[in-house]
């Protein structure tokens, strides 16, 4: 189909229902699924992100037909198309969305931060399906722009928090749901990690002959390349183009409690650390959120730790650098990517899990690839992981703001703090807009 033909595949998508069913999450997941624009009946895809997290992205979907590839750095692209040497190149997306009109079925999505939104908007809005990294956005606004564009449009979506397909996690989510635990009101995540510090450089230079900066940059404001500071593995310790530790690993922790308690939206958030920094986020920060009741489940508060501080003790347990400990009126457990303990030890010595519930996966990739064919649900589409998004980013917007906030989630505004704003949406370059 080309780019100028009367029907689109954004008007087939709206010509065309789907109701697929909701799973364990309970949340939206239809949509409607469109022929493959491939002869194979394989979706025609082009990558966004070639390396490091992109390229793991792209060799969970390289069964299908990779038929573009973009990058900033162009050592970067010749590299992936080695691996396809049949993939068109660009150095931007914006360009590639245009020109792979009507002839590309899905994008996947592995840039830094800052480029999700606007990339994953570009995307939905061409009827594209879309798989992207974590976290979904940059900003607040920006998950509840994205969930509801990608609900309007129609289209399969995945956040990339790949350990939610694992079967560790899954059997975590039936044991809490099984009542076990009793009433679970309290919860602490923790991730022993530190994206932060560090002052602007004043050691510029000019960018290497491989690096298209004022791409990288995109809609974050023009600052001078330095060596070493931003790209390729810097960039989430600043402000403008991640949200630190916090950004960084909260999506594949938080998801967990988000799941099994079935979490939406907080009512109130508190972050503690240090001064804040202008340009850098902090080396360790607390968040503390409260979530209200959920139907005849009981409210939660939610404790977030990272960096230099973590607990060595959570419920009278010592725990390892990361977990996630949920605590209930009849027990507690301890769950991380590799496996579960329920405490205490005497009370649970005869443990028995309760019947399984929820499917293996077929994996997180394959699992959003069958949703573009097929219509069927994903775990993560945007509906789900643009809530944890929103919750996961606020509490560095409570910290930059220096003040606990009181959430009116419908609005996305703090009552109680106007300072807020600035920190819960951004302002973007020209040709980079999200709205």
């Amino acid at each position: 189909m080309q780019k100028n033909s009367n029907f689109s595949r954004r008007d087939f998508l709206k010509s065309t229902t789907a109701g697929a069913a909701a799973i364990s999450t309970g949340v939206w997941t239809g949509f409607a699924p469109a022929a493959s624009k491939s002869a194979n009946g394989k979706l025609n895809i082009a990558c966004i992100g070639t390396a490091n997290r992109a390229a793991a992205d792209i060799d969970g979907v390289k069964g299908e037909n990779i038929v573009a590839l973009v990058d900033i750095d162009s050592n970067y692209l010749d590299r992936a198309s080695a691996n396809f040497p049949g993939a068109r190149r660009y150095a931007d997306y914006r360009e590639m969305l245009e020109s792979e009109d009507g002839k590309i079925d899905a994008v996947v999505i592995g840039t830094t931060d800052h480029h999700h939104a606007p990339a994953s908007i570009r995307a939905i809005r061409k009827g594209l399906h879309v798989y992207c990294e974590k976290p979904l956005t940059h900003t607040v606004q920006e998950a509840r722009i994205i969930a509801q564009e990608a609900k309007k449009h129609g289209v399969a979506t995945q956040l990339g928090t790949q350990v939610h397909a694992s079967d560790n996690y899954r059997r975590v989510v039936e044991i809490v749901q099984s009542g076990i635990l009793g009433d679970v009101n309290e919860v602490h995540v923790w991730v022993g990690k530190g994206w932060g510090g560090g002052e602007l450089p004043s050691d510029t230079q000019e960018p290497p002959k491989n690096l298209s900066w004022d791409l990288w940059l995109g809609p974050a404001p023009v600052r001078p390349f330095a060596a070493g500071r931003y790209h390729p593995a810097q960039w989430r310790r600043w402000w403008q183009f991640g949200q630190g530790t916090l950004g960084d690993m909260a999506c594949h922790y938080m998801d967990l409690p988000f799941w099994a308690l079935d979490l939406k939206h907080p009512t109130h958030c508190e972050a503690e650390g240090p001064e804040v920094h202008p340009e850098t986020c902090p080396h360790g920060l607390t968040v503390r959120y409260q979530f209200p009741k959920r139907g005849k489940l009981v409210p939660v508060k939610l404790t977030w730790y990272d960096g230099n501080m973590i607990p060595k003790k959570v419920a009278g347990e010592r725990v390892p650098g990361s977990g996630v400990m949920f605590v209930g009126t009849e027990g507690t457990m301890f769950a991380n990517y590799g496996g579960y303990k329920l405490f205490p030890k005497e009370k649970f010595a005869d443990f028995k899990p309760p019947k399984q519930t929820i499917p293996k996966s077929i994996g997180h990739h394959a699992e959003w690839i069958k949703a573009c064919k097929d219509g069927s649900p994903t775990t993560c589409n945007f509906d789900y992981s643009g809530a944890l998004t929103e919750a996961v980013l606020l509490g560095n917007v409570s910290y930059r703001a220096k003040s606990p906030l009181e959430w009116d989630a419908a609005n996305l505004k703090a009552t109680n703090c106007p300072a807020a704003d600035k920190y819960i949406s951004k302002e973007y370059r020209k040709g980079w807009e999200v709205s």
